[in-house]
């Protein structure tokens, strides 16, 4: 009867140690609310706002329509005025803005319009008519040599015949281009090489 009740004794023993051993090594539960919280919201997996933003960027003027005929009173058979033109938010890392103004219907080949450079980045527009001065101060810009060799803007004055096109091209640099005023076309594009952010553009149109 003693062995029997020291076996008996041995094995409610040994199960108990087992008990504590098996709870000792049983790893804690993770809380449902834990793991629901290291699934990212989905607002985080659509954050892509800059490129968005860029894609989106668009160049607009209230005095004609893209493709469509610029009136006289900006051209050279009128007043020569600059036109007014407004545009979207440039994308968040754009530290200058430069736009330039061609046309590439020109009987010698392209010729330079405009180029205007040095403008902050937080304007939305320019109004028209902007002196034809290398800075001007409202809004804060600097201004280069159009093809007929003037600073500033040029109005349309294509030859009589085909309908000319007008390219007015903003850009958005990545960086300060620190640039001096009266710079021709070329010399701001190679200041702007890999520096371009976006582009966006309005073409208008014109003939005689």
């Amino acid at each position: 009867a003693r062995r029997m009740k020291g076996t008996c004794a041995t094995l409610v023993l040994l199960g108990l140690a087992f008990l504590v051993l098996q709870a000792g090594c049983k790893p804690p539960a993770a809380p449902a609310t834990e793991t629901g919280a290291t699934q990212p919201p989905a607002a985080i997996t659509s954050e892509t706002p800059q490129q968005t933003e860029a894609g989106s960027w668009t160049l607009t003027s209230s005095a004609f329509l893209n493709e469509e005929r610029i009136p006289t009173e900006y051209t050279q058979d009128g007043e020569g005025l600059s036109p007014p033109l407004s545009w979207t938010a440039p994308p968040e890392a754009a530290q200058e803005l430069v736009l330039i103004c061609d046309d590439p219907d020109a009987p010698s080949g392209t010729f330079t319009h405009w180029v205007l450079y040095g403008l902050d980045p937080q304007v939305k527009e320019l109004p028209e008519g902007i002196t034809t001065t290398p800075v001007v101060a409202t809004p804060d810009l600097k201004q280069g040599m159009n093809s007929a060799h003037r600073v500033g803007y040029a109005g349309p004055a294509p030859p009589p015949g085909k309908v000319h096109h007008y390219h007015f091209t903003l850009y958005a640099a990545g960086a300060e281009l620190n640039l001096t005023p009266s710079l021709g076309k070329q010399d701001v594009l190679k200041a702007m090489e890999g520096q371009i952010l976006a582009q966006t553009e309005i073409v208008g149109a014109y003939s005689r």
